[in-house]
């Protein structure tokens, strides 16, 4: 039989155990209290004995002592598997999950899992399960988040060169106003609410598809909105219908909110009614058209995403009165709230932060 392997000197039984009780590890703690008792004059037997493994294990835990201390006898984490994807292979399929899908080629606007397990045997010839590739793309940084809206026609340019021009538009508005005028910056968008209400999640048990009752009655109510993300104000009316008149009325409502000797610089699309000629726009108000197409420069499309899945989707209206009471109780739970609104509304670009 071989000789033992001598153990290391320069710990003695005492520094393990003091280390033993600092220890988190179970069985780090176990291993160390082994070796103490060698350290002691107690055999290789002893130790097994008392640790509940074999003369082998105990024979391993001393080389590890021995190589590393007490830092060597923790646990270590199991390798695991190798990588299926390379650094080169992430890279391309982290470049091709910023891009999105091309619809006309892919047949879809948002990756799913399937698809990307698809792309990555044409391009690489590697089978990917569905749940490798969601570990995957977890370990890169990705999670599956609600989208911002983006309409086809987009051009690419358009949202960048507006940021990059967006302070410079506002100092012009700032020069022609009297001097040390507050500029307060609002946003302002309308949402149809009617009986055909959107499906959203809800409660049900695993494995089962739950259903929710879908109202197949027309009648609906236009709410106009408007936020000041940095004050945390809002303003809105309901209307039974968009056009100049109505606008008007909400310019109106935004006017009233906005702060004494203040101007607001309203943010806004390109809808009809909102260049018309017709349009009555309060003195202390200078409207700010966004570019066109590009909805989710516009935070107040976050604010009817919050509103719709919190307040005002998976009901049955009974009436059109019945779509305003909703339609005004949702939007004052929203102004109780100015956190939300700043939560929702506030964007680093516009507001300087």
């Amino acid at each position: 039989m071989a000789a033992a392997i001598g153990v290391r000197y320069d710990y003695t039984s005492a520094d393990l155990r003091q280390f033993a009780r600092r220890s988190d590890d179970a069985d780090q703690v176990r291993r160390l209290l082994a070796v103490a008792l060698i350290l002691d004059g107690g055999s290789r037997s002893e130790a097994a004995k008392v640790a509940g493994v074999t003369l082998q294990i105990v024979r391993d835990w001393v080389l590890r002592f021995n190589e590393g201390g007490p830092d060597g006898l923790a646990t270590r984490k199991a390798p695991g598997r190798a990588a299926i994807l390379n650094d080169e292979q992430r890279a391309r399929l982290a470049a091709i999950v910023e891009a999105g899908p091309i619809p006309a080629s892919h047949g879809v606007v948002r990756w799913r899992l399937a698809d990307l397990t698809q792309w990555i045997w044409d391009e690489f010839a590697l089978s990917v399960t569905r749940h490798t590739l969601g570990r995957e793309l977890r370990a890169m940084g990705y999670r599956k988040l609600s989208a911002r809206p983006r309409h086809r026609g987009q051009k690419g340019d358009d949202i960048a060169d507006f940021k990059k021009g967006f302070a410079a538009r506002l100092a012009q508005i700032r020069w022609r106003l009297p001097r040390g005028t507050p500029i307060e910056l609002w946003w302002q968008d309308e949402a149809r609410i009617g009986q055909q209400t959107k499906l959203t999640r809800r409660w049900a048990k695993r494995g089962t598809r739950p259903s929710a009752p879908k109202d197949q009655r027309r009648s609906s109510a236009w709410l106009f909105g408007a936020i000041c993300p940095a004050e945390g104000k809002a303003a809105a009316i309901v209307m039974p219908r968009c056009n100049s008149e109505t606008m008007s009325k909400h310019l109106e409502e935004i006017a009233f909110h906005v702060a004494p000797g203040a101007h607001a610089v309203l943010l806004l699309d390109q809808a009809g009614w909102h260049g018309s000629v017709e349009l009555v726009v309060p003195p202390n108000i200078t409207l700010m058209p966004l570019p066109p197409r590009c909805p989710e420069l516009n935070p107040v499309e976050n604010v009817w995403q919050f509103m719709r899945d919190n307040w005002l989707s998976n009901r049955i209206f009974k009436s059109y009165d019945d779509i305003v009471d909703h339609c005004c109780f949702a939007w004052n739970k929203l102004v109780e709230q100015p956190w939300r609104i700043m939560s929702l509304g506030l964007r680093q670009w516009a507001h300087g932060f």
